[in-house]
């Protein structure tokens, strides 16, 4: 499968602080990938590196097949980018900034900005600067999508829009994927609206991948597990490989399973580690879920 985006064994550093520590993952043509870490993973900085707003301090960025350094017009005409505070001319109105933007683009679609902007409700002869929050991030949105991108990278798109509108751009997000073979990197800490979203997920903590996983698969191996055991355990019980965050309070265990297949082997591996287990349950997670236990786990695991 084609990749629009690929990062190889990206690094870079702020100063004396390593902000990405040879990171890789891609983004193949008509995927719709998440971007998901806490606060200081290197997101925004991987999102920046693709539009040559920062340089690889080593590795490189690969953008519709060219490197990132030498992205140029050709290839901003195929690429769009839109950041939670990015730099908008607020001077401009409404109608003016669109103006200003169509000619840069060739393949501008006329019809889709119309549609855009009868579903956002912006104000034409509002000037930028008077706009929300929200509003500007619907314009930016607005001026990106219109000229239809074959790779759209989002940092934080859904701050300041309201649910009706998320629901609405989510769908017609999906819909310009599976029909025109978009490929999207969104970057959001809004994880329930990402998991409608996202075929793909690429987990980011301490700069490092933890893992890049379809959506389907990370899901279907991820379940919170709770024991009642049949008597209390004298001491903490044993941990198997594949469990995170284990836990015990007198009869109780509670764990995530990072590797379910079955209960069967689920049931196996409990008798293996815990004693005298009177029932359990299994139950499937959230990305929201799986998400904190594995960012959790990371932190246990650079702590050490």
């Amino acid at each position: 499968m084609e990749n629009l985006l690929e990062y190889k064994d990206v690094k870079h550093r702020f100063g004396l602080t390593d902000v990405l520590h040879g990171v890789n993952f891609r983004v193949p043509r008509g995927s719709v990938t998440a971007l998901l870490g806490p606060n200081g993973a290197g997101k925004s900085t991987a999102l920046r590196m693709a539009v040559n707003l920062l340089a690889p301090t080593g590795g490189g960025v690969e953008v519709l097949g060219t490197p990132s350094q030498r992205v140029g017009p050709a290839e901003f005409r195929r690429l769009g980018y839109v950041a939670d505070g990015m730099e908008l001319p607020l001077w401009m109105t409404v109608d003016r900034f669109l103006a200003w933007c169509r000619p840069l683009y060739p393949q501008w679609d006329r019809d889709m900005e119309a549609r855009l902007r009868k579903d956002f409700d912006l104000p034409g002869n509002r000037k930028l600067s008077q706009l929300s929050r929200g509003q500007r991030m619907k314009a930016a949105l607005l001026s990106n999508l219109a000229y239809r991108p074959e790779l759209l990278l989002l940092d934080e798109p859904f701050s300041g829009l309201d649910p009706v509108v998320r629901d609405e751009f989510i769908a017609g997000l999906l819909e310009m994927a599976g029909q025109e073979g978009w490929s999207i990197l969104v970057s959001s800490h809004d994880i329930e609206e990402v998991q409608r979203l996202a075929d793909r997920v690429v987990v980011l903590n301490y700069g490092r991948v933890l893992l890049e996983e379809s959506t389907e698969d990370l899901l279907a191996r991820h379940r919170a597990v709770e024991v009642l055991l049949e008597k209390e355990c004298a001491a903490p019980p044993a941990s198997a490989e594949s469990w995170q965050g284990l836990t015990s309070a007198g009869r109780i265990v509670r764990f995530v399973e990072t590797n379910y297949s079955s209960e069967a082997a689920l049931t196996e591996r409990m008798a293996q580690h815990l004693p005298g287990i009177a029932s359990h349950t299994a139950t499937p997670m959230p990305l929201r879920d799986v998400f904190v236990s594995l960012v959790k786990a990371g932190r246990v695991t650079a702590g050490n």
